[in-house]
């Protein structure tokens, strides 16, 4: 396979002054990408801030004789992100790329949660993805050309005890991206998730001692790139992490019709197996596909054409 390059491309990537956005920025600044190095510089939980994150990292592109510049927007505002875009723009003219990476966490179960804590990374996550995005949205497609990467996760996938605000926030990004990928795809706008495993500030003491040098950061980067690249594809959530890669994907069971003088709950909760069977599963392109998929069950049933 030909090498993939981005030549004359140039990329916004937010969180991007310290563990997986580092990498991907160094990453895609290997390949001639320009960068725009986005980081708050604040905790793990999102306190605090300094710009030298970002700086120290646009230092380290610019050493290896890449481009790139250091902006320290908070994502959570839209003012910040569109200094940004602005700063972006006027160092290199256009943004192809956006990575939404940004995020922190307030670990605790639901029961103890402060509501406070919940909204805090609602808001980097979910509404720091939707700010950058529209920030850059009517660029894109004036320019027929984006490629944008949201950071979901396991956490948000399946679930994982004490990180209801974080599963919450990283589902919603998937949500975002299956609609996005509808609207820009007649504009070349591609939109991808990237759901990553790798040892960073926000697992740690997560892995075994011997896991830390599996799950490096570099290894998720490399699922990154083709995710951004000219033929990248559409609506794919990659996962990866130590080597691994896997596509994550939404299905849907072909389910059952119940008449009207059937549709109990009773019937219902007796046919779960059924309703639940996988044989037929079918991924879905929008949501749409599943109001006619029922539709077309209850007029075949009785005998009404649409």
């Amino acid at each position: 396979m030909s090498e993939i390059r981005f030549d004359n491309r140039v990329a916004i990537i937010t969180g991007a002054g310290s563990g997986l956005g580092r990498s991907h920025a160094l990453a895609l600044a290997a390949r001639g990408v320009k960068i725009v190095v986005n980081d708050l510089g604040g905790a793990v939980d999102g306190t605090g801030g300094s710009a030298s994150a970002a700086e120290n990292v646009a230092e380290e592109i610019k050493q290896a004789g890449g481009a790139a510049i250091a902006h320290g927007a908070n994502v959570t505002k839209m003012d910040d992100v569109a200094d940004m875009v602005e700063k972006a723009l006027a160092a290199f003219g256009h943004v192809d790329i956006l990575v939404n990476n940004a995020g922190i966490l307030r670990d605790k179960s639901f029961a103890k949660m402060d509501m406070a804590d919940f909204e805090a990374v609602m808001n980097v996550h979910l509404m720091g993805s939707v700010n950058c995005t529209k920030a850059l949205w009517a660029h894109m497609r004036e320019r027929q050309y984006g490629r944008i990467v949201m950071t979901t996760s396991s956490s948000g996938l399946y679930g994982n005890f004490g990180q209801s605000n974080y599963g919450a926030a990283k589902m919603g990004v998937v949500g975002l991206m299956n609609t996005l990928c509808l609207e820009g795809a007649k504009y070349n706008i591609h939109v991808n998730a990237l759901s990553p495993i790798a040892t960073t500030r926000m697992t740690e003491g997560l892995f075994p001692s011997g896991a830390n040098a599996i799950f490096t950061t570099e290894s998720v980067s490399a699922g990154l790139l083709p995710l951004v690249c000219d033929k990248a594809p559409n609506r794919l959530i990659l996962c990866a992490g130590g080597g691994g890669f896997a596509a994550a994907r939404i299905v849907e069971t072909d389910g059952i019709y119940l008449p009207p003088e059937k549709q109990t709950p009773e019937n219902v909760m007796a046919l779960l197996d059924e309703i639940m069977d996988m044989d037929e599963a079918k991924i879905l392109e929008q949501g749409g596909a599943q109001t006619m998929k029922f539709a077309f069950k209850a007029a075949k049933h009785l005998g009404i054409k649409l």
